[in-house]
């Protein structure tokens, strides 16, 4: 059975209209089949011509190299650019880094000042401010006032003894008085001799309350040195007031070898003579 079609556009073309044709149910071309293909293959060499780059003239290409260069030197120096502020923020963050080391350092510095003094402190509670040491201190202190006191009276009563016995002795002419009193003034001077053996208990007492203010002392002259020593407290230690007031702010106590301040027995004298 014949099939009909329709042309081809460009068969219009070369033929001015359209019109329809029969093909061969064998598949033998039709009529003009070579001129179609003819027509085809100059279409498509002239789309192809037409789509061809025209040859570049030498302004062209003068063009083309300058642009070529600007954007070059532009990328370059846009490069440089971004490589100094990279440069500039590394030199930043280097500095920072120093500043958070040095800091870090002072850090540990007071942390391991801190964790010295803490260590300090416990020694002194343990060995020297807890209740037991204190009241033992406290204890010695007050014996050696209790025996001085003691042995001061029993000295005292020998003496005054002493001092009735001779003048008793002068008026009497008994030998057998006499012979009594001299034995009690003896008596009397081997207990002034007793009553003086407080200085070796009252040493003890002294030397134990003594060895204890040196173990508070060192332990705080530690924790000073730990701080910076005697003169970094002093900066900033508070300014010492003498709140006493009346009589009590003109005694000072016995003077001690080197004391300042103080009037010397010669300066007393001289005053009264």
């Amino acid at each position: 059975m014949p099939v009909q079609r329709k042309r081809f556009r460009v068969e219009n073309i070369h033929h001015g209209s359209p019109v329809i044709e029969e093909i061969e149910h064998n598949g033998e071309p039709m009529p003009h089949h070579s001129e179609i293909m003819s027509e085809l293959r100059a279409i498509r060499a002239q789309m192809a011509g037409s789509h061809r780059p025209a040859p570049a003239t030498g302004r062209d290409m003068a063009g083309s190299d300058g642009a070529g260069s600007d954007a070059a030197g532009g990328s370059m120096a846009a490069m440089s650019q971004e490589v100094s502020e990279m440069q500039a923020t590394l030199e930043t963050y280097r500095a920072q880094i120093e500043q958070c080391e040095k800091l870090k350092i002072e850090l540990d510095l007071i942390h391991e000042a801190i964790n010295r003094t803490k260590q300090e402190i416990a020694v002194l509670h343990g060995k020297s401010f807890n209740g037991a040491e204190m009241a033992k201190v406290t204890g010695e202190l007050g014996a050696v006032v209790g025996g001085t006191e003691q042995a001061t009276q029993q000295i005292l009563e020998a003496a005054e003894a002493i001092d009735q016995a001779a003048s008793a002795l002068t008026k009497v002419q008994s030998a057998d008085q006499q012979a009594r009193l001299s034995e009690d003034i003896l008596e009397k001077v081997v207990a002034i001799f007793e009553a003086c053996n407080f200085q070796d208990l009252t040493g003890q007492r002294i030397s134990k309350v003594m060895n204890t203010m040196k173990f508070i002392e060192h332990h705080i002259n530690v924790m000073m040195d730990i701080w910076g020593g005697v003169d970094a407290i002093k900066a900033v230690s508070p300014g010492i007031v003498d709140d006493r007031v009346g009589d009590a702010r003109l005694l000072n106590g016995p003077k001690l070898d080197g004391d300042q301040g103080h009037a010397s027995q010669d300066d007393i004298d001289a005053l009264f003579g």
